[in-house]
């Protein structure tokens, strides 16, 4: 008997490294949300490419015959994206030109160069269903106004545009093979009028879908929440209302999966509010209204020394109980375009809204913070925040932590980098011909890369010396950011799908 138990205690021994590699490797090969398996855009693969082109490296294109602004991710062989598909879109000459910036959560394309893809659905309005699943819409309180009538807190000469309540969308989550790009599945989620306005800059599948391998769950701004298992079969879906959003932008903010619980934070002109919702059923669990007016950031899960916090990101930054959604900390934080999602480790969780009239800073908060941590006017510290940088260059796209340093690219093109350990700069450089950047840079092997809108990607020498290595180039339009698998990037065009591999 000893004997035997001896040989299993061996075989035991020699089994662990096969299953510990094949549990990595496993996890190399998915990037189930947006920016990544931890929200912090490090691809954990150690084989994917460095260098590529049109005809260098490009193991497959598909065609994409829809519009949206949302990353793909990937869970084994698979990859699932997000898109909204116009039917029927009215011409609106009279809606004007574009202003501000494209609400993208972190990505997305500059105000007025995205076709113009239809305004959105009447707040309250139940579009009809030509196809596809029935979602069960509830009455929603507090929808904002009706068509025709004046907008909350405007002059009763100022009427809504509903030329959009004319038009017609389908919305799809679609399910492409990784290793040969073909398509698998799609379902319709959705079929009929938009529920709100749009930016033309902006689409209606700007929400990057979430899943961790049981179930994907696809956010289509205030047309529904819907989860699918994997093989694409309707489990349950949730309206969780539409909503006025700011200047008639849309929506962008991206569902977070954590321990069987989807987090959805919903800021707009009428009613915010952050909840969390049963993964298996959809039943709400908690709840909270949040003092906030329309923000695209994704919520991040941070995983610090004490404990794990939700923290969401508004003109004011505040962190939550993932079980029961108690508030923790707030700090105000300023700044324009609340669009960036914040980015963290053990120790502290860097935070800060991109500016241009206002300049925007950067903040360093502590683990363990509690209440209000906001700093007297003046001061670069508080209790829970260790450091300060004002005016810092934040832009839209959400900012890198990599290896000590944190690297915020500006929208412009611009890149700085400050030492996370105490905020100092180490540079701010603006490559030559760069285009916007709205897409999250990412870290890989002592690199840091930054995809522009032109479709062309720096690489730069990680740590405290600015130092471009060299660029790839593909044609077409990123505004998106990459997902990455085993030996494979995925990046979203505005045409294609591309599948980039040695």
């Amino acid at each position: 008997m000893k004997n035997l138990t001896d040989i299993r205690f061996k075989l035991l021994l020699l089994m662990f490294p096969v299953l510990f590699i094949s549990c990595c490797s496993r996890k190399s090969h998915n990037w189930p949300q947006f920016r990544g398996p931890e929200s912090n855009m490090l691809p954990v693969s150690r084989n994917l490419p460095e260098e590529w082109g049109n005809d260098k490296n490009v193991k497959w294109i598909y065609d994409l015959d829809g519009t949206g602004l949302s990353s793909p991710v990937i869970w084994g062989d698979k990859i699932y994206i997000a898109s909204a598909f116009p039917e029927k879109v009215n011409p609106a000459p009279e809606r004007g030109p574009v202003q501000g910036p494209p609400p993208q959560g972190g990505q997305g394309p500059q105000p007025g160069q995205m076709p113009q893809q239809g305004q959105g659905p009447q707040p309250g309005q139940m579009p009809q269903q030509g196809q596809g699943p029935q979602p069960d819409r509830m009455p929603q309180p507090a929808q904002g106004p009706q068509p025709g009538q004046p907008l909350p807190g405007s002059p009763r000469s100022e009427m809504i545009d509903t030329s959009y309540m004319q038009e017609i969308y389908r919305w799809e989550l679609i399910c492409i093979d990784l290793n040969a790009g073909q398509e698998q599945w799609r379902q319709v989620a959705y079929h009929g009028a938009p529920g709100i306005a749009k930016q033309q800059a902006n689409t209606y599948a700007s929400e990057t879908p979430v899943t961790d391998g049981k179930r994907i769950c696809v956010y289509f701004g205030m047309a529904g929440l819907f989860c699918y298992d994997m093989d694409g079969k309707l489990i349950w879906q949730k309206d969780l209302g539409a909503y006025k959003t700011q200047n008639g932008w849309g929506t962008g903010s991206s569902p977070v999966l954590y321990k069987d619980v989807v987090y959805i934070q919903v800021d707009n002109e009428v009613n915010s509010f952050i909840v969390a919702l049963d993964a298996d059923t959809g039943n709400e669990i908690w709840r909270m209204s949040r003092d906030e007016k329309t923000t695209y950031s994704t919520p991040y899960i941070w995983k610090n020394k004490v404990r794990t916090e939700l923290v969401t990101m508004g003109k004011s930054a505040r962190s939550y109980d993932t079980e029961t959604g108690k508030l923790l900390w707030e700090l105000k934080i300023g700044g324009e375009q609340t669009i960036a999602s914040p980015v963290g480790d053990d120790e502290h969780i860097y935070i800060g809204n991109g500016g241009q009239k206002i300049k925007a800073s950067l903040f360093a908060v502590k683990a363990g913070a509690e209440g209000d941590i906001t700093p007297k006017e003046g001061d670069m510290t508080g209790a829970g925040v260790k450091w300060i940088v004002p005016d810092a260059g934040n832009g839209n796209a959400s900012p890198l932590l990599y290896k000590g340093y944190i690297y915020l690219p500006g929208s412009r093109g611009d890149i700085t980098c400050y030492n996370a350990s105490d905020g100092k700069l180490v540079y701010r450089e603006r490559p030559a011909g760069i285009g916007g950047l709205w897409a999250s840079p990412w870290g890989y092997n002592d690199k840091v890369w930054l995809t522009d809108e032109r479709g062309v990607t720096r690489i730069l020498k990680a740590g405290d010396k600015y130092e471009l290595l060299s660029e790839n180039r593909l044609d077409d339009k990123f505004w998106t950011s990459v997902a990455a698998s085993g030996d494979a990037y995925i990046f979203r065009g505005a045409a294609r799908l591309y599948c980039i591999k040695e």
